[in-house]
């Protein structure tokens, strides 16, 4: 299920930036206003961030997202049985949306943007934008509101606790024995 999430994610992802490319760039402004002063298809080339921080930044954000992408894949791995359904489906989202804008700035050197919305004169964005974002806030919606969420960050945390759990102890009381003992000193 993760594999076709990411695989159609990423299609209709490159598909939308090569119509608006090759549509939007004859078109006056490059711009075709779908709900006149609401939405309109507007092509943009990005060059930096999310609302256009840090530009001409294309090797730092090829690095951030194989180091990203990777690091969630790995999760994504490792963790998989203890892994819920919607946490699988908004982790797919967000390295599908990842690899697409990746793709753009590794072969094109910016990412192509072209969906705007006028009425509230908000960033212009592509599908792998709103993959990110959608998958983003789902995530953090599941893990602090759902059970299942709750559980899965329970389990996680749980077992990068120290052994001097398993005696019994918090961690505060193991940091206060340490220092007491000379450790943790700087």
């Amino acid at each position: 299920m993760e594999l076709l999430i990411i695989i159609v994610t990423l299609v209709l992802d490159q598909a939308s930036k090569i119509i608006a490319a090759d549509w939007l760039l004859g078109l006056p402004n490059a711009t075709y206003p779908l709900f006149d002063g609401v939405f309109e298809l507007s092509y943009v080339e990005n060059r930096g961030a999310a609302f256009g921080m840090l530009q001409n930044a294309r090797w730092l954000f090829i690095l951030l997202t194989l180091v990203a992408c990777g690091a969630l894949i790995y999760l994504m791995i490792k963790k998989h049985a203890q892994m819920h359904k919607m946490l699988r489906v908004c982790l797919s989202l967000i390295i599908a949306g990842a690899l697409g804008n990746f793709i753009d700035r590794l072969f094109l050197g910016y990412v192509r943007d072209m969906f705007y919305f006028s009425l509230i004169d908000f960033a212009v964005f592509n599908v792998a934008d709103a993959a990110i974002s959608v998958g983003g806030v789902l995530l953090v919606a599941d893990l602090l509101f759902s059970k299942k969420g709750k559980a899965f960050l329970a389990e996680f945390d749980k077992k990068e606790v120290p052994d001097a759990a398993k005696n019994g102890e918090t961690s505060s009381e193991q940091s206060t024995a340490d220092t007491e003992q000379g450790g943790n000193e700087r």
